[in-house]
């Protein structure tokens, strides 16, 4: 097949899910500015996520209170646990309505200073079934300088992934934002490089439950609409690499303690143990361990480091018939990520030490450690691969028992 035909072909693709690159950096754009714009002051913002403080920094107060945490020192660890980890340093704010303004300056800076990538439902779908593969301790692996191709970025879905918390509540994710941060910790005093992510939803997505939209009448009723983009929640994860080195039990008792801390917190012993086959039907993720953004943004990072997905500028259009050559165009500072048409090894088994093995499908590859030789240094040492994607770049995406053809 040409290079021509090749073309073709993923434009059809692109097409017939009625999705297309340009239109795609093009809402995303005019949603992030209409986001910059309607958050700044917005009350119901606020409100919104003061509550989300409230709860998180109740929960935890509970769970601490029957913990062998000192009891001088569990305020801190309540703040250290949620602020610290997302970037603030102490002294800790007096109350939430402080909390709430530095996040909301946060999340402008990430809206107002990122460059904003659009996932092709391909791409998106690789992520998702690499996701799946992931335990929370693998995140904790994360290398911020060599796995983040940007200290800060905002990367847009092309449709909303709908999640069920620990709760029950239902919400649907659109888009992700991240930053690169320092972590502030306490008992004992210590910080860490990390990454601030936050998780947007989608106004006028799927959700739309009756309290949601008396929300969003009320707001508009009052002029001040809710953004495209609402703010959802911030998390904090540690980039310098903390649990590269751990043996595969270290690592798994740091998923014990990750769900039991959650069961704890949601009162309901409910594992979330990831399967060797990552599935995705494109229906709601329960997400009771309160991890699938930091999982997904970690797989998303990865597939981009490993070459599995290629990050490139949309073909910019302009917005306005001025004959003004230097005036800017709407999407010069949108990026679109795709899955690239040949991944290295993709057609062989690595791990085969016979004849050639050829795949007529792809799927994704869980995290793994293998014994990498370095000539330079005539030694052998443990690294981790993966999370990717195995099988030639023109054949279906394979997550569980169904098939995706995919950009």
């Amino acid at each position: 097949m040409g290079k021509a035909s090749r073309s073709k072909k993923q434009r059809t693709r692109e097409e017939a899910s009625g999705w297309t690159a340009a239109g795609a950096a093009r809402d995303a754009n005019r949603r992030r500015r209409s986001t910059v714009d309607l958050l700044v002051d917005n009350p119901f913002v606020r409100a919104m996520l003061m509550q989300n403080i409230n709860n998180r920094m109740t929960e935890l107060r509970t769970v601490l209170g029957r913990s062998n945490v000192p009891e001088r020192g569990r305020e801190d660890v309540s703040f250290a646990m949620t602020l610290g980890k997302q970037g603030l340093a102490p002294p800790w704010p007096a109350g939430p309505q402080q909390a709430t303004d530095w996040q909301i300056g946060q999340i402008l800076q990430i809206l107002r200073e990122a460059d904003v990538c659009v996932l092709s439902p391909g791409a998106h779908a690789a992520v998702m079934a690499a996701a799946s593969t992931l335990a929370s301790a693998d995140v904790v692996t994360l290398d911020r300088d060599n796995d983040i191709y940007a200290p800060i970025g905002l990367v847009v879905l092309p449709e909303p992934v709908v999640l069920v918390n620990r709760g029950g509540g239902v919400s649907d994710t659109v888009a992700f934002g991240w930053q690169f941060i320092t972590q502030h910790q306490v008992l004992p005093t210590s910080t860490y490089p990390g990454v601030q992510l936050t998780t947007f939803m989608d106004r006028d997505g799927p959700v739309q439950p009756a309290e949601w939209r008396m929300v969003v009448a009320q707001a508009r009723a009052n002029h001040m609409p809710l953004p495209p983009f609402v703010p959802d929640g911030m998390y904090g994860l540690r980039g310098d690499r903390a649990a590269a080195e751990k043996t595969d039990a270290d690592l798994a008792s740091l998923n014990a303690e990750h769900r039991q801390l959650n069961q704890a917190l949601n009162h309901v012993a409910r594992p979330n143990t990831p399967s060797d086959m990552g599935e995705w039907d494109g229906g709601r993720i329960e997400d009771v361990n309160d991890d699938f953004a930091a999982r997904y943004m970690f797989a998303f990072w990865r597939l981009a480091s490993h070459g599995t997905t290629t990050i490139g500028p949309v073909a910019a259009r302009r917005t306005s018939s001025s004959p003004d050559t230097t005036a800017p165009t709407a999407d010069r500072d949108i990026r679109v990520v795709r899955l690239t048409h040949q991944v290295s090894a993709q057609r062989t088994d690595p791990e085969s030490t016979s004849m050639e093995r050829v795949y007529n499908r792809r799927s994704p590859v869980r995290m793994h450690k293998v014994r990498q030789w370095y000539p330079s240094k005539q030694e052998h040492r443990v690294i981790w691969r993966g999370p990717y994607t195995k099988g030639p770049a023109d054949a279906p995406l394979v997550m569980g028992e169904k098939a995706y053809l995919v950009d």
